[in-house]
């Protein structure tokens, strides 16, 4: 396995994405642009985009979900008072503009993710639409098949997959990961994907600690013994350019409510494989196409919003938004770095991580720090954060977990200052 590895890395860089700045295959300042032009889109020019991020609170909560950009929190309004509210397929006016938008949305967010819209499904949340689509999977299992998973990642994309496995008799393996810095060991990967794995469920980027894992060698892998790709991209997309198309997954999921928009769900699923899943539907469901996964009526408010949430994005490009959150991520993480009783776990540089840091702080629990630091408005997630694989492979649930930062779009360099000033103070 060690040469299929190097083989399989070594096509990798001969292959460089157009745009994607996925794998470490991409140098920080190419995933980002043309050095740091995104800093001319200044916080103090966006901030005001954001109606949740103003007043006093500095909010480093945003890996649990962000707060909602203007333009999808009016699209939601728009909508629910446009009397467009109907269901699909009608032979009237509203229904005709429900139709429509479902269309026009599954195109601006394939847009965003570089996707085919006809795989584009909306869903109820990234939980929900994996236990469903996880639940049609364990049809097609069979005892002596294989999923393989990581122990990188959040559990919506373990558990299902689990019990997806208990209940056809396959096989569930998980790979670890090195300590401190949470790289995925792709030697044990290479190991643990054998001919009998049908699919490999990984993170895009750790929830918890930011971690990259190289997703164009976990895909070469896996296509090199038949297998299909799963991507939880919640922590990557928001983050980072993506392109399924470039990457070759089989799916990626995705949660708006990460990404400025409202609490929802995205799978993009190639569309032959949507199409040939034996998803659980009602008779009159389509038989084709994304409306086949979509149980039930859409919540056409929210996917108003998740269009509008998308185009927003677009229109301010995501290798300017990674670039803008990396120069306001550097000195946070470098400043907890040079606490000497601040421990880091992760990633102690740039390279290949998202802008999230989990740490812990000698003498004072998880819980501890995230209330005083709540005491002074700056408001931080303690605990697993549901990568409970994780947090149990560092040896950490037993004293309370991590204590996790996350820079997103309205988080300023004042803010960094702020929080690490409160947590210099607790040495």
């Amino acid at each position: 396995m060690a040469a299929l590895l190097g083989a399989v890395r070594q096509r990798s860089r001969g292959q460089r994405p157009r745009s994607s700045a996925l794998g470490p295959h991409r140098s920080h300042e190419e995933a980002f642009g043309k050095g740091r032009q995104a800093r001319q889109v200044t916080q103090s020019t966006t901030r005001h985009r954001f109606p949740g991020a103003q007043g006093e609170w500095a909010r480093f909560d945003g890996p649990a979900g962000t707060q909602m950009v203007d333009v999808a929190i009016r699209a939601a309004s728009d909508w629910s008072s446009s009397g467009n509210n109907a269901n699909t397929h009608g032979e009237f006016a509203a229904a005709h503009a429900t139709d429509a938008l479902l269309e026009r949305a599954r195109s601006v967010v394939a847009r965003l993710l570089d996707a085919d819209p006809n795989g584009v499904c909306f869903g109820a949340n990234m939980t929900t639409m994996t236990f469903a689509f996880t639940r049609a999977v364990a049809r097609t299992l069979k005892p002596g098949d294989r999923v393989v998973g990581t122990r990188l990642d959040h559990d919506a994309n373990v558990s299902p997959w689990r019990i997806a496995c208990e209940e056809s008799g396959a096989e569930h393996v998980l790979c670890p990961f090195s300590i401190p810095d949470g790289r995925l060991d792709m030697n044990a990967l290479a190991d643990l994907i054998t001919p009998n794995t049908k699919w490999v469920a990984v993170t895009g980027a750790s929830n918890l600690i930011g971690t990259m894992p190289d997703l164009r060698t976990v895909i070469a892998l896996a296509r090199h013994v038949g297998a299909r790709v799963f991507i939880d991209g919640v922590h990557l997309v928001p983050h980072m350019p993506v392109s399924v198309r470039e990457l070759g997954c089989d799916v990626l999921a995705t949660s708006p409510y990460k990404w400025y928009g409202p609490h929802a769900g995205v799978l993009c699923v190639e569309p032959n494989l949507l199409n040939s899943l034996p998803i659980a539907k009602v008779r009159p469901a389509d038989d084709i196409g994304p409306r086949r996964f979509e149980t039930g009526t859409p919540n056409l408010e929210n996917i108003a919003a998740t269009e509008a949430a998308a185009r927003h994005l677009l229109e301010e490009n995501m290798a300017s938004v990674a670039a803008y959150e990396r120069d306001v991520f550097a000195p946070l993480l470098n400043g907890l770095l040079d606490m000497s009783h601040v421990r880091v776990w992760g990633p102690p540089t740039l390279e290949s991580r998202t802008p999230t840091v989990s740490f812990t702080v000698k003498g004072h629990s998880p819980d501890h720090v995230a209330q005083v630091l709540a005491a002074n408005k700056i408001a931080v997630w303690s605990g697993h954060s549901y990568a409970v694989e994780l947090v149990s492979h560092l040896g950490l649930m037993e004293s309370g977990g991590v204590v996790r930062a996350g820079v997103v779009r309205y988080v300023s360099d004042d803010d960094v200052a702020r929080l690490l000033g409160v947590v210099r103070s607790l040495a």
